[in-house]
Protein backbone atom coordinates (compact mmCIF):
# COMPACT_ATOMS: atom_id res chain seq x y z
CA UNK A 1 0.00 0.00 0.00
CA UNK A 2 2.81 2.19 1.11
CA UNK A 3 4.57 1.65 -2.52
CA UNK A 4 1.09 2.66 -4.47
CA UNK A 5 1.12 6.23 -2.59
CA UNK A 6 4.24 6.93 -3.56
CA UNK A 7 4.05 5.52 -6.68
CA UNK A 8 0.72 8.20 -7.06
CA UNK A 9 2.64 10.68 -5.34
CA UNK A 10 5.48 10.60 -7.55
CA UNK A 11 3.63 10.78 -10.81
CA UNK A 12 2.25 14.89 -9.20
CA UNK A 13 5.30 16.10 -9.38
CA UNK A 14 5.88 18.96 -11.34
CA UNK A 15 7.83 18.05 -14.81
CA UNK A 16 11.44 20.08 -15.08
CA UNK A 17 11.14 22.47 -18.08
CA UNK A 18 14.14 24.10 -19.96
CA UNK A 19 14.91 27.88 -18.49
CA UNK A 20 14.34 28.91 -22.15
CA UNK A 21 11.03 27.67 -22.79
CA UNK A 22 9.64 27.57 -19.08
CA UNK A 23 7.71 30.79 -20.31
CA UNK A 24 5.47 29.03 -22.47
CA UNK A 25 4.74 26.35 -19.95
CA UNK A 26 3.71 28.96 -17.75
CA UNK A 27 1.45 30.38 -20.58
CA UNK A 28 0.31 26.61 -20.68
CA UNK A 29 -1.19 27.19 -17.22
CA UNK A 30 -3.30 30.47 -18.53
CA UNK A 31 -4.78 28.23 -21.03
CA UNK A 32 -5.60 25.20 -18.99
CA UNK A 33 -7.50 27.99 -16.55
CA UNK A 34 -9.07 29.29 -19.74
CA UNK A 35 -11.00 25.93 -20.17
CA UNK A 36 -11.49 25.42 -17.27
CA UNK A 37 -13.62 28.86 -17.23
CA UNK A 38 -15.38 27.48 -20.31
CA UNK A 39 -16.37 24.45 -19.19
CA UNK A 40 -17.81 26.77 -15.89
CA UNK A 41 -19.52 29.01 -17.93
CA UNK A 42 -21.22 26.21 -19.87
CA UNK A 43 -22.00 24.45 -16.33
CA UNK A 44 -23.52 27.54 -15.17
CA UNK A 45 -25.50 27.79 -18.33
CA UNK A 46 -24.00 31.33 -18.28
CA UNK A 47 -24.82 33.73 -21.34
CA UNK A 48 -22.95 31.89 -24.77
CA UNK A 49 -21.92 35.64 -25.96
CA UNK A 50 -20.71 36.52 -23.11
CA UNK A 51 -17.99 33.22 -23.18
CA UNK A 52 -17.69 33.79 -27.07
CA UNK A 53 -16.79 37.53 -26.06
CA UNK A 54 -13.84 36.10 -23.35
CA UNK A 55 -12.61 33.62 -26.27
CA UNK A 56 -12.40 36.29 -28.74
CA UNK A 57 -10.32 38.02 -26.08
CA UNK A 58 -8.41 35.13 -25.25
CA UNK A 59 -7.40 33.98 -28.53
CA UNK A 60 -6.42 37.88 -29.70
CA UNK A 61 -4.58 38.32 -26.14
CA UNK A 62 -3.10 34.66 -25.46
CA UNK A 63 -3.25 32.03 -27.57
CA UNK A 64 -2.82 33.61 -30.93
CA UNK A 65 0.58 35.21 -29.61
CA UNK A 66 1.09 31.93 -27.76
CA UNK A 67 1.02 29.82 -30.75
CA UNK A 68 3.07 32.44 -32.94
CA UNK A 69 6.06 32.04 -30.96
CA UNK A 70 5.81 28.45 -30.26
CA UNK A 71 5.54 27.61 -34.18
CA UNK A 72 8.05 30.85 -35.14
CA UNK A 73 11.10 29.70 -32.26
CA UNK A 74 10.74 26.43 -30.93
CA UNK A 75 9.10 24.31 -33.66
CA UNK A 76 10.74 25.74 -36.45
CA UNK A 77 14.14 24.17 -36.15
CA UNK A 78 13.07 20.62 -35.82
CA UNK A 79 10.60 18.90 -38.81
CA UNK A 80 8.77 16.01 -37.58
CA UNK A 81 5.37 14.26 -36.59
CA UNK A 82 5.52 15.51 -33.34
CA UNK A 83 6.16 19.22 -34.35
CA UNK A 84 3.43 18.79 -37.11
CA UNK A 85 1.08 17.11 -34.89
CA UNK A 86 1.14 20.36 -32.45
CA UNK A 87 1.05 22.72 -35.96
CA UNK A 88 -1.86 20.75 -36.99
CA UNK A 89 -3.80 21.10 -33.47
CA UNK A 90 -3.17 24.76 -33.51
CA UNK A 91 -5.14 25.23 -36.80
CA UNK A 92 -8.07 23.20 -35.41
CA UNK A 93 -8.46 25.24 -32.49
CA UNK A 94 -8.21 28.23 -34.13
CA UNK A 95 -11.13 26.98 -36.83
CA UNK A 96 -12.68 26.00 -33.78
CA UNK A 97 -12.74 29.55 -32.49
CA UNK A 98 -13.42 31.03 -36.20
CA UNK A 99 -16.40 28.71 -36.10
CA UNK A 100 -17.59 30.18 -32.59
CA UNK A 101 -17.59 33.90 -33.75
CA UNK A 102 -20.19 32.99 -36.44
CA UNK A 103 -23.56 35.12 -35.65
CA UNK A 104 -26.56 32.05 -35.87
CA UNK A 105 -23.96 29.07 -36.04
CA UNK A 106 -25.95 26.52 -33.92
CA UNK A 107 -24.77 24.34 -30.66
CA UNK A 108 -22.61 26.95 -30.01
CA UNK A 109 -22.38 26.15 -26.32
CA UNK A 110 -21.45 22.65 -27.63
CA UNK A 111 -18.42 23.91 -29.45
CA UNK A 112 -17.39 25.93 -26.03
CA UNK A 113 -17.24 22.67 -24.57
CA UNK A 114 -15.45 21.13 -27.59
CA UNK A 115 -12.92 24.22 -27.55
CA UNK A 116 -11.89 23.63 -23.92
CA UNK A 117 -11.34 19.68 -24.61
CA UNK A 118 -9.08 20.33 -27.63
CA UNK A 119 -7.37 23.30 -25.70
CA UNK A 120 -6.89 21.08 -23.06
CA UNK A 121 -5.62 18.02 -24.57
CA UNK A 122 -3.56 19.93 -26.66
CA UNK A 123 -1.63 21.71 -23.95
CA UNK A 124 -1.02 18.35 -22.12
CA UNK A 125 0.39 17.31 -25.63
CA UNK A 126 3.02 19.88 -25.44
CA UNK A 127 3.56 19.68 -21.70
CA UNK A 128 3.87 15.83 -21.46
CA UNK A 129 4.93 14.78 -24.98
CA UNK A 130 6.63 17.17 -27.68
CA UNK A 131 8.62 20.08 -24.82
CA UNK A 132 10.55 16.79 -23.69
CA UNK A 133 10.98 15.80 -27.25
CA UNK A 134 12.12 19.31 -28.42
CA UNK A 135 14.43 19.29 -25.13
CA UNK A 136 16.37 16.26 -26.08
CA UNK A 137 16.21 16.97 -30.18
CA UNK A 138 17.79 20.85 -29.72
CA UNK A 139 20.68 21.62 -28.21
CA UNK A 140 21.29 23.67 -25.14
CA UNK A 141 22.83 25.85 -27.89
CA UNK A 142 19.39 26.07 -29.66
CA UNK A 143 17.23 26.35 -26.61
CA UNK A 144 19.26 29.60 -25.43
CA UNK A 145 18.69 31.00 -28.66
CA UNK A 146 15.22 30.60 -28.78
CA UNK A 147 14.73 31.53 -25.30
CA UNK A 148 16.32 35.10 -26.00
CA UNK A 149 13.31 35.24 -28.81
CA UNK A 150 10.48 34.50 -26.60
CA UNK A 151 8.81 37.00 -25.25
CA UNK A 152 9.72 37.50 -21.13
CA UNK A 153 5.70 39.49 -21.02
CA UNK A 154 3.88 36.99 -19.29
CA UNK A 155 -0.02 36.64 -20.70
CA UNK A 156 -2.08 37.55 -18.44
CA UNK A 157 -5.85 36.75 -18.20
CA UNK A 158 -7.57 39.69 -17.42
CA UNK A 159 -10.59 39.37 -18.99
CA UNK A 160 -13.31 41.58 -16.17
CA UNK A 161 -16.56 39.23 -16.49
CA UNK A 162 -16.76 36.83 -14.59
CA UNK A 163 -19.63 34.75 -16.78
CA UNK A 164 -17.82 31.24 -14.58
CA UNK A 165 -18.79 32.41 -11.15
CA UNK A 166 -22.03 31.22 -10.31
CA UNK A 167 -24.59 34.01 -9.72
CA UNK A 168 -25.08 35.22 -6.20
CA UNK A 169 -28.86 34.09 -4.87
CA UNK A 170 -30.50 37.49 -3.22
Amino acid sequence: MQKENNTRNMDKKPIKRNENIVKLSRDHHASLLFCWKLRQGVKQHADVERMIKYVSYFWTKHLAPHFSEEEKFLFAPVKDDKVQKAIDEHKRIKGLINELTVKGSLERESKLSQLADTVDEHVRYEERILFPHLESELSGEQLKHIGTWISDDPLLDTYEDTFWEKPVSL
